[in-house]
């Protein structure tokens, strides 16, 4: 139990930090959202009077308790570029981001562990040497690259799959899934060997370990040994791996989104950083600081489900 409120007490604390943090740099950095707004012939007057109304003329400190003790009501403030609610818009771009980071994520999880057991049972051998080669390219290539090359080969040359755009899940799950998927492969690809090379690594260590000699003198099948034992012990660090990669995952989608054109968090926080929209860029960050922070803390949980003798501090 104290793990947990540990656990609990960190991440809203991280939270807080993270936000705290993005408030002031975008305050930092030049330029004013009152001139954005009004244009280069707006008075002073007027932009004095704009930026009363904002709240920008307060100390930083003061304008952060505003905004949060607001977002406490789910209050995120309207969007200086839209004229919106600033969750509304994060909301009608929330599912395309965030079905990709989940795609991604599958993708990922599915295809690297059993890539990840081969290369480890074929260690030294040719399927070893194979997969090590395509995980390098793996690693090599950037995903705005691989999204590129396959909309090139499977979009365009074999039609296969959406090479652009986005079709709502509401509309149709098949289409919305076609369009995502090749963007979601974009992105899974560099995280895919990063966890394939991971699980290699702990597999084999594993495998050197004193228990896993002592089951075979017990008898024990080698299928037995090697999923029962083996592969727990190695998922535990690949769990972390798996986990930290998510911000990863998520930041990587908003480059792809510019690739393959679908309207999510990357065309909008571009938008939002270009126009000084305070609030609709706190909000995005906020959002986005909160996703990884709770996915890192559900993988804590996670490894310690999986080794409860372990003591996580």
């Amino acid at each position: 139990m104290n793990f947990v409120v540990r656990r609990m007490f960190t991440f809203f604390l991280t939270l807080i930090f993270v936000v705290f943090l993005s408030f002031c740099a975008f305050r930092i950095i030049p330029g004013n959202p009152a001139l954005a707004i009004l244009g280069t012939e707006a008075t002073p007057a007027q932009l004095e009077a704009l930026n009363k109304k904002l709240g920008a003329d307060k100390p930083l400190i003061e304008q952060f308790g505003s905004w949060m003790i607001n977002v406490l009501h789910f209050d995120f403030g309207e969007s200086l570029r839209f004229s919106e609610p600033v969750l509304s818009l994060i909301i009608s771009r929330s599912s395309v981001t965030f079905s990709l980071a989940i795609i991604a994520l599958i993708i990922t999880v599915v295809t690297a562990i059993p890539l990840g057991m081969l290369a480890a049972k074929s260690k030294g051998k040719t399927m070893d040497f194979l997969i090590s080669i395509i995980t390098q390219i793996g690693l090599s290539v950037p995903s705005f690259w691989s999204g590129i090359l396959l909309i090139l080969i499977f979009g365009f040359t074999l039609n296969w799959f959406s090479a652009g755009g986005y079709v709502p899940w509401s509309k149709s799950p098949f289409l919305a899934l076609r369009s995502l998927f090749l963007p979601s492969l974009a992105i899974a690809i560099p995280q895919i060997a990063i966890v394939v090379r991971y699980l290699r690594t702990t597999i084999i260590e594993q495998l050197n370990e004193d228990y896993v000699r002592t089951a075979y003198s017990k008898g024990l099948k080698e299928s037995t040994i090697y999923f029962k034992h083996v592969l727990k012990n190695a998922l535990i660090p690949v769990v972390t791996v798996v986990g930290m990669n998510f911000g990863e995952i998520l930041a990587g989608s908003l480059v792809i989104e510019q690739v393959f054109t679908l309207p999510g968090f990357g065309s909008l926080l571009v938008s939002a950083i270009g126009s000084r929209d305070y609030p609709l860029i706190q909000g995005m960050v906020l959002i986005i600081a909160f996703l990884v922070v709770l996915v890192n803390l559900i993988v804590d949980l996670t490894y310690r489900w999986l080794d409860p003798k372990m003591e996580l501090k």
